[in-house]
Order: structure tokens, then sequence, then C-alpha cells
């Protein structure tokens, strides 16, 4: 037997144990071998930690006994009892089982899947859990820990594609206009905004984004973007200026604390900004402006991509700036300008 296989023999490596140990090593082949950010492993471990509960912990009385056990109550209350400190029948315990990463079959994870979904679950949670559990064994394949996947017999949720809400060129320029530049953040929010429109950046792209990145006599940025993997995004004129003007401003007279150094946009305090901090700053500046949409920081993102293939860009070349791995992603966007273009049939063909 493989060294790296954890035992169920109750007298060598528990299930707890067995699952924190495969999980801290598949938290080192995710971000070392394939390169993922640290949000996505994040994601992921927080997804396979609650899955590792449930599979190894006896669940609550009050929990669902049909979801959790896998069995009927009846089932559950002709079992053979134990008893707990005090002397009294517990049937939970009596009949759960420890399951071990080596053990798991697809019906554990269907039962965790139902427990979840009774604090309603929402169908995007369930499709990136099952897409974790299918990376962990692919890692244990590897590792010669298992020769099957149980995450592949799982059927992944289908639900439809959600389009985003799209901001217009008007509620950009309000937004912009928005800004109170006799703030001493006025600047620095100003570039952030045109920063976000010009270049579509995610807003971890922005609180990440370098001085030493800014390519202006280029006509560039170089972005880190997911699985920390570099692009280089044209910027705009009026981006540029927005940024080089917080430069020799506000930016021009902090000292950044520790490692920021190097970091563009600060803080009053002069640490990096939040994504928190941004969205709050996106929300506040659309309220300002009188923009009765629900949007975000990843709402410029997708006005720059719709702007531009709605003004006929090829949509390779906005899928390079935009850093999507697969060009299905950006598609989205192919239906958001088909949307935009029926609109303005309906609104101005006199026979529409």
């Amino acid at each position: 037997m493989n060294a790296k296989i954890l035992s169920s023999d109750p007298i060598g490596t528990s299930a707890r144990s067995a699952w924190a140990n495969i999980l801290k090593q598949f938290q080192g082949y995710l971000r070392l071998e394939r390169g993922l950010s640290r949000a996505t492993c994040s994601a992921y471990d927080s997804d396979l930690q609650q899955l590792a509960k449930f599979l190894t912990e006896p669940p609550d009385a009050t929990n669902n006994m049909d979801v959790l056990s896998g069995q009927t109550k009846c089932d559950v209350e002709d079992a053979p009892r134990s008893l707990d400190a005090e002397g009294s029948v517990d049937p939970i315990q009596a009949t759960f089982t420890p399951i071990y990463p080596h053990t798991l079959q697809p019906d554990d994870i269907r039962r965790f899947i139902g427990f979840r979904s009774i604090g309603g679950l929402e169908r995007s949670s369930q499709a990136r859990l099952i897409s974790s559990v299918r990376m962990l064994f692919k890692y244990m394949n590897e590792e010669g820990i298992r020769q099957d996947n149980p995450g592949e017999l799982l059927e992944t949720p289908r639900f439809g594609r959600k389009l985003p809400v799209v901001l217009g060129t008007a509620d950009i320029n309000a937004m912009i206009g928005a800004v109170d530049l006799s703030k001493p953040e006025g600047h620095r929010d100003q570039a952030i905004v045109e920063l976000m429109y010009s270049c579509g950046l995610r807003v971890s792209e922005v609180t990440n984004l370098k001085i030493s990145a800014l390519h202006f006599d280029l006509g560039f940025i170089r972005v880190t973007g997911k699985g920390d993997k570099e692009r280089l995004v044209p910027i705009g004129g009026p981006a540029a200026r927005a940024v080089n003007l917080y430069l020799s401003t506000r930016r021009r007279h902090l000292a950044p604390k520790n490692d920021a150094h190097d970091v563009l946009f600060l803080s009053r305090n002069a640490r990096p900004l939040t994504r928190m901090k941004i969205y709050l700053l996106v929300r506040e500046l659309a309220n300002a402006a009188g923009v009765r949409k629900e949007i975000s920081p990843h709402s410029l993102r997708h006005a720059f991509a719709t702007h531009m293939v709605e003004a006929g860009a090829d949509l390779r070349a906005v899928q390079e700036m935009l850093g999507h791995e697969s060009i299905t992603t950006t598609e989205i966007y192919t239906h958001l300008s088909r949307e935009y273009l029926s609109e303005v049939v309906r609104k101005f063909h006199p026979r529409s």
C-alpha cells in the first residue's frame, strides 16, 4: 500500500487527522504545482474543510437525521444504542462511522450536498463544491492514493448564465464627475475609477497594482491576474493622466507602511487599499451620480468589455485584455451586445 494512503485502522491515524493531512498536502499542490491564486486555494480549502468535518464528526441531534446519516429515522431508532458519559442513549453516536479520504464514495458527497442545501446552498456553490472534490481526487490520483475519482460521478448543477448589470458611458462619466477632488483622496478615487474602466481590471488586480508595473511611455500597464498570471493591458489617455495626477499629488506625500512602497493605491494611513474599500467607493460614487443600478467594482470591468464589443472589438483581443483563460467566458459580452443592438432596433426602427 502506498505510504501516503491513510489507514482506517481505529488504532492508527484518525479520520480527522487523515483529512487534515491530505488537505494540507493538497493546498501545497494547488499553489506550487497548479499555480492557483490564494483566493481560489482558500475557496477550495473552505469547501473541503466543511466536507471533512461532516464526514468525521457526529452530527448534532438538532440536524436533519435523514440527510446526515443516510438512514431513515426508524433505522436510527432501531439501531444498537450507546450511552454517553451520563448514561443517556445516543443513537447518532452509535450509528456514525467516520469516512476517510481514500474510502469516500459519491453517496457521501451527495449526503453532504443535501445537508448543505438545507441552509439554502445555491447551485453555483454546489458546482464549486463538486469542482473542489474533483480537484482533490485528481491530486490523489496523481499521488497514487486512489485510482478512482468519486467527483466525476457527480452531476454538476445546471443553472442559466446570468447577464451582469451594464453601466452605460453616461453612467461612467457621471460617476467620474461625482468624485470630490477637494478631498485628500479625490485624485486617488478618480484614478481608480478611470483605471478600472479603461483597462477592465478586477478589484484584486487594482489593489495589487504596482507603480513599477505602469509603462505609460509604452501605453501599457502590467497586471497580475488569477493564478499570478501576468498580462499587458493598454491604458487610455484619460486614465493615464488621472493616475499621473494622483502620483504627483496625494501619493507623493504618503510614507508607505511596511512593504507597500511600490503599491499604487494607498489608504489614508498609507497601507494598501482593501477590496471592501474599493467596493464602498464605487457604491458611494454611483449613489452620488444618481446611478440607480445594483453595481459593484466588477461592473466597471463588465462595462469595459461590453463597450469594447459593442464598438466592434475582436473577441479574442477582449479575452486577452480581460485575462480570461477560455473564450467561452468572454462570449457573454456578445450576448450583452446583441441585447444592446436589439434595444436600438426596438427604440429607433419605425416598424419594430
